[in-house]
This record gives structure tokens, C-alpha cells and sequence, in this order.
């Protein structure tokens, strides 16, 4: 029955305890128990091939690498099919008799020894199956197994019989296999680089080597673009095992422990000239021994000239090139200590193996890297960076992707400002979460844009969108919710396109599905739609969402909605009666009511709290264009100032004023308004039914106008102009006092 232990190492540091489940299926090698050594020892003793073993009460030498013998019954005989040795690599004898005619390379009257199988040891038992110091007759130790009275089986490759306990190639063979399957799983199971990275240094360490340096190039190539600049590897990661352990626990001591000469290989970075040993060993692709003339010249351009000493001498460490899919992106260095027997030519496979699927994921981790950072880069431009502030009203928002993984989808937000300070409340759904669906949403999001900037309904909005879509194709299909609120009025207007409809909280509590006209979809064509005009009181808050909030698998359109609904009565009935809750806090509020696994879409959520302008802080008039009307918007605003106790700002406004409505007045055909509005700052506004906009110019020397919108630049803490469908708004804003 074939007793080998197989598991796979969670860590780089966990040595797997004793009477672990040999049933383990993750499919790596299980070390056994280490057994106490001597005194400054940084790594444990194991045997070398073909040394004489130590004598009775010395540290025994290491039997097995992968495979470890059962402790009751002998290994059975492998009767698989050999198989052939790879091209180009040297093949080691196995169970040849070149000292004396004792297997295993003993020589003549030594007793038998077993040749080290792959690369781990069975600690504490000596070479031959039999534990250091036992007399015949004597009781066996627990983990060794007494194969004394076992016959002899044949090797199936060079048909001399094998001594007892000696594990067949075969079986050594499917030791590797084991491995480099478990390995490779752990290296495929990482999604980014670092993931990638440290699966290949906690698969190889301890079970394949002691300890390993991984080079990357720097930059990574992306792709298919040509790096430009000379080849420059950069140590990315190592990982080793700690100089002393708890062999019992697995885990290391508090105390750190001096530094073992593994610790001190390897530099930072190191450039790679061309025509080098190094050069030359990277273009090679195959991995080496460090022994070889070529590496062993290549190794203090990669470890930097002081640290080479430090490397173990003869077959324990192995070069490998990391190869992706059009050219070298790094190498790994696998190394082992001089107490562990030295790699053997099938361990070149494995560190291929090894090197080739690190490579290929590094390779698409990067291009998966690149696209989720192009794909959460545009997501980004599309939507706003930062909610403007606006005069009357407070905003939050909130976006989630419908998964990591797809970062696009066509949901979006927005705030507007409009002329008379008021703002439009803009949230839509694009059918799909591809990069075709964001770039009509970034589409549709400009164009409602430019609509809003020219001040009209909600209705003809949607209607020029629904016009927009159409032509960039039959198939192009999304919602959208169009809301203006007036804070000096106190009413919102809104116009649906096959949006879900929005919900009012009220400053007492009370939460409101809005009854608006729900319209068909932008992109249908051919249909009308409809705005109504709402209440929108001091204190209530409106939420904007798409139907990703409120629709699932797991619940309709309508149960989702009432569910919102009834979250948000629950969360105002914290906060009183006379508190509206705070507007971040409830956006977090509303995007809890989503349980694990109940997202299928993106989700857009725009809050808007209504503070609304009060109408003492309100002066409106309308002025003739004639020309006494500068002197008379002179006199009103000094009276509306007084009234406001913001007598300190009569002189600025007084001029500021003079200037913006002359202006006006010269071309205007119908009256002229004159509105002030008192907030947090001070607000001027002058319309008239000229669409034209002012520009700001430069006068020359000899004329005599042209000044006005010079002094209003340098005085004004901020100044526009806009065009309405009936003409235009030219502002400032003066900081109050």
C-alpha cells in the first residue's frame, strides 16, 4: 500500500504537524517530523548522494525527498510504464552499484543505503530503512519502518534489484507530479501579480526548495508593446525557511534567530547588459544548475558581486527564466541549504513547470490588471468627480459596479446647476454593463449636459435624448429621470422616461413614492412625455436611484421598492421628528438593505436634501430697459442691503450692479429682472431677452466703454452668464461679510 503523505503548505513557514490526515487530497508533499539537531545549525542534516552513512548517534541522513515509507507495510512495486527522460537533460543513476556493487552507490561493507528519492528527507532514519543505533531484534521507532526481512524488488528501468525500503523511480516520479500539480493549482488560483507571486513562493517552499527569490522585470511589459529602455530586473518577492522552528507547532519563535547565509543572497535590482552571462542564460529560457559555467558567471550579475558567496555550492540551486507569452519577464532562483541533498536532473522539470505557469499568469495578470484599471478609468470620467454645491440644496451619491470584475455598466448621476439657483437632478440606466453601454451613457450624460445649459423643460429634455439615441442606434435603450428644483419657489418639476419612480422623505418621517407619468424608454422614439410640478418642502430629502437598488432575483420592481421605502421611514424615525437624518449616513442606510448576493446590476443613488431659500432672503424686481434704470436697481439693492444688515457691501454691489444692468438695458426689449438673494454668500442676477452672452474683453486705451464685465471679474467672488430659451442670466457673488 503506498503510504505517501501528500498536502498542500498554507504557508511559506508552516511545517505540517505530526499525525496530519495522509488522506490529505491538496496533492503537495508532507515533510515528516523534524527531529532535534545540534546547535547553530540553520538548516536541518540530510544526507548527499553517495556519502557513507553516519555512524550510530550521529544526525542520520535524510531517506526520501517526496515519498516516505508506510510504517507497517513495505512499498508495493510500481508497475506503470517508465517514463522516457526529458531532452537535454542528464539522467542520474539510480540503482547502479559503482562503489563496490552496493545499490545506491555504497561502498562494499558499508551497510546498504537508500538513494535520496526528490528532494525531502525522512528525518532520523538512516540510510538502508533502518533507524541509527538499532540492534536486530530491537524495537523499531515510531516513523521508521523495519524493512530488514522485505525481499528485494527490481527496478523496472535497469532491472537490478532494488534494496529494501528503496522507493521505486516510478513512484519518485509521481512524487514530482503530485507536486507540480498541487503547485501549479496554487499558482493559477491568483487573480493580480502579488497573488501570483507569493502562490509560487508558498508552493516551492519547503517542500521544493528552502528557500527562493523571484526577479520581475521593471516595468512589466503590458501585452504587446515593446519595453523600451535596458532589461532591469527587480527582486519582487523571496521567501525562505525560518533558521529555527517549532517543530512540533510549525510555527517560529518569538525570538529572531541569527541569519542563516540563505538570508543574506540577493540584491534589489540589477540590470541585465546585453551580450551577458545573464543575458545569455535568460535567452536560454531553460532552467540551470548554478553549478554550470554559464550560470555560475550569470549568478553575480543577478545577486549582486558581495552577495554571491553566500550561495550554496554544487547542485542546490536552480536559474529559471520566467517566460511569458513573447519574452522573458524575470526569473526565479530556488535554493537549497547545505544540509538538504542537492537537486537531481528531473528537479529541471519541475522548476520548468514551476517557471513556465508563474510566467503565464504574471503575463495575463498584468493585461487583467490594465484593462480593470482602463475599464474603472472611464467609469470614472463618466461620472461626476465631485457633486457641485448648489444654493438651497445638499447632495451625496453613491455608485457600486455590479461586480469587481465588471467595473462598467451604463448607471449614472448627475447635479446641474441652473440660472436662478436652481438645479437639475439627472439619474439613468443604459441597457448592459459593457464598455458599449458606458460609452452611451458618457453619450447621453454630455448631452443632457448641454440640454440643461440651455434651460429647458424636463420634458423637451428627455425628448432631444430620446432623439440622441436614435441615432446612435436602433438597439441603444435606457431610462432616465429628469428632476429641477427651484429652492425660492419650493417646487420640483420631473419628467420620467421608464424610470422607477423616486421617493420624498418628509421631515417628519413619512416616506413618499412620487406619482409621476412613467414614459417609455429613450431610444423608443415616436412618444410623448409628460412633467409634473410637486411640492418640495424645507427639510425633506428626494432620492434618485436606478432599478438595481430595488429589483433582483430575489424580489420584483415594486416589493424592492416599498422595501426602500420603508427603510427609509425606519431610519428618519431615529433621528426624531425635527432631525432629518444625515444624507451620507442614509445613503449608507439604503445600500444596507442589500443582502449578500442580492445584486445583479450597477447601482445609482443621488440624495438631494431641500433646504430651500426663504422668502425674506429673497428681492425681486422688474426694471424697464430705459436709461434711468441703473440708477434705480442702484437704489434698490442699497434698501435690500440695509434691510439685511449688509451695509458693507453696499459699495460694491452698488457698482457691480450699475454695470451688469447698463449692460442689459442697451439691448434688451423687454423689462429687465433684478433679483438678490441672501445665503451663505450673496447673489446677484440680471436677466433680459437677449440670447447673446458677454464676453470678457480687453478695452484699449481710447475707449470709452467695455469695462464692465472687467470690473465685475475683479470684484466678484464669482460671475457667469447663461442662456435661457427666453433670453440670459448674467450673476456674481460677493462673500458676505
Amino acid at each position: 500500500m503506498d503510504s505517501t503523505r501528500v498536502t498542500e503548505h498554507p504557508t511559506s513557514f508552516d511545517r505540517p504537524s505530526t499525525g496530519a490526515d495522509p488522506t490529505d487530497p491538496r496533492g503537495a508533499l508532507l515533510p515528516a517530523p523534524v527531529p532535534p539537531r545540534a546547535s547553530g545549525s540553520a538548516l536541518p542534516a540530510q544526507g548527499r548522494t553517495g556519502e557513507t552513512p553516519p555512524t550510530a548517534g550521529e544526525d542520520s541522513p535524510g531517506v526520501f525527498e517526496h515519498s516516505q515509507p508506510g510504517a507497517e507495510q513495505a512499498a508495493e512495486p510500481d508497475t506503470h510504464r517508465p517514463r522516457p527522460g526529458a531532452e537535454g537533460v542528464p539522467v542520474q543513476p539510480d540503482g547502479g552499484q559503482p562503489d563496490g556493487g552496493q545499490p545506491g552507490g555504497v561502498p562494499a561493507g558499508a551497510a546498504p543505503r537508500v538513494a535520496p528519492s526528490d528532494g525531502s528527507a525522512l528525518d532520523g532514519v538512516p540510510g538502508g530503512g533502518q533507524a541509527a543505533g538499532v540492534r536486530p531484534g530491537s524495537e523499531v521507532p515510531a516513523g521508521a519502518t523495519d524493512r530488514r526481512d522485505a525481499p528485494a524488488e527490481p527496478d523496472r528501468r535497469t532491472g537490478q534489484p532494488t534494496a529494501p525500503g528503496q522507493p521505486t523511480p516510478m513512484r519518485r516520479d509521481g512524487d514530482r507530479l503530485r507536486f507540480v500539480g498541487a503547485a501549479t493549482r496554487r499558482i493559477a488560483r491568483g487573480m493580480d501579480l502579488d497573488e501570483i507571486v507569493m502562490g509560487l513562493c508558498r508552493a516551492t517552499v519547503p517542500t521544493f526548495a528552502d528557500a527562493i527569490l523571484v526577479y520581475l522585470r521593471e516595468p512589466l511589459p503590458v501585452g504587446d508593446e515593446r519595453p523600451t529602455g535596458p532589461l532591469v530586473l527587480r527582486l519582487r518577492r523571496t521567501d525562505r525557511i525560518p533558521a529555527e522552528r517549532d517543530t512540533e507547532g510549525g510555527f517560529a519563535p518569538a525570538a529572531q534567530p541569527e541569519p542563516s547565509e540563505l538570508e543574506t543572497v540577493g540584491a534589489e535590482l540589477c540590470e541585465v547588459r546585453p551580450g551577458s552571462a545573464l543575458a545569455e542564460v535568460l535567452r536560454g529560457v531553460r532552467p540551470v544548475f548554478t553549478d554550470t559555467p554559464a550560470a555560475r558567471a550569470a549568478l553575480p550579475e543577478l545577486l549582486g558581486e558581495e552577495r554571491d558567496f553566500a550561495l550554496p555550492d554544487g547542485r542546490r540551486a536552480i536559474l529559471a527564466p520566467l517566460r511569458g507569452r513573447r519574452r522573458v519577464i524575470g526569473a526565479a532562483l530556488f535554493l537549497r541549504g547545505p544540509e538538504r541533498i542537492p537537486f537531481e536532473a528531473d528537479d529541471l522539470l519541475v522548476a520548468a513547470q514551476l517557471a513556465t505557469h508563474s510566467a503565464l499568469g504574471i503575463d495575463k495578470a498584468v493585461l487583467y490588471g490594465r484593462e480593470a484599471y482602463i475599464a474603472d478609468e472611464l467609469q470614472r470620467t463618466m461620472l461626476p468627480e465631485n457633486l457641485p454645491r448648489c444654493t438651497g440644496v445638499r447632495l451625496a451619491s453613491r455608485y457600486l459596479p455590479a461586480a469587481e470584475t465588471a467595473r462598467v455598466g451604463g448607471d449614472w448621476y448627475d447635479a446641474i446647476p441652473l440660472p436662478g439657483s436652481r438645479v437639475a437632478l439627472v439619474v439613468g440606466d443604459v441597457m448592459g454593463h459593457s464598455m458599449t453601454s458606458a460609452a452611451i451613457m458618457g453619450q447621453l450624460r454630455t448631452t443632457a449636459q448641454t440640454l440643461a445649459g440651455l434651460d429647458l423643460p424636463p420634458q423637451e429634455v428627455l425628448h432631444h435624448l430620446d432623439e440622441q439615441a436614435q441615432r446612435l442606434g436602433t438597439d441603444r435603450m435606457a431610462t432616465c429621470l429628469y428632476a429641477v428644483y427651484d429652492p425660492v419657489s419650493h417646487r420640483i418639476t420631473v419628467a420620467n422616461a421608464g424610470h422607477p419612480p423616486p421617493v420624498l422623505l418628509h421631515l417628519g418621517g413619512e416616506a413618499e413614492v412620487l406619482r409621476v407619468p412613467a414614459g417609455a424608454p429613450i431610444g423608443v422614439g415616436g412618444v410623448d412625455f409628460e412633467a409634473v410640478e410637486l411640492d418640495a418642502p424645507a427639510g425633506a430629502t428626494l432620492l434618485l436611484y436606478t432599478d438595481g437598488l430595488v429589483e433582483s432575483r430575489l424580489r420584483d420592481v415594486w416589493t424592492g421598492i416599498e422595501q426602500l421605502r420603508e427603510r427609509l421611514a425606519a431610519t428618519a424615525q431615529l433621528t426624531g421628528p425635527d432631525h432629518p437624518p444625515p444624507l451620507e449616513a442614509l445613503c449608507d442606510e439604503v445600500l444596507d438593505m442589500l443582502g449578500p448576493g442580492d445584486r445583479d446590476d450597477d447601482i445609482a443613488l443621488l440624495a438631494a436634501r431641500f433646504d430651500g431659500i426663504a422668502p425674506s432672503d429673497v428681492s425681486y424686481w422688474f426694471l424697464d430697459p430705459e436709461d434711468a434704470a441703473p440708477g434705480k436697481a442702484r437704489r434698490l439693492a442699497r434698501r435690500a442691503l440695509a434691510r439685511w444688515g449688509m451695509e458693507d457691501l453696499t459699495d460694491a454691489v452698488e457698482l457691480l450692479v450699475s454695470e451688469v444692468v447698463t449692460n442689459a438695458v442697451r439691448y434688451a426689449s423687454k423689462p429687465v429682472t433684478l433679483r438678490l438673494l441672501r445665503t451663505d454668500v450673496l447673489r446677484c442676477e440680471v436677466g433680459d431677452d437677449v440670447p447673446q452672452l458677454p464676453r470678457l474683453r480687453q478695452a484699449r486705451a481710447t475707449d470709452e466703454g467695455g469695462r464692465g464685465l472687467y470690473l465685475v471679474n475683479r470684484l466678484a467672488r464669482r460671475w457667469g452668464a447663461t442662456r435661457l430659451s427666453t433670453g440670459k442670466v448674467v450673476w456674481f457673488e460677493l462673500n458676505r461679510g
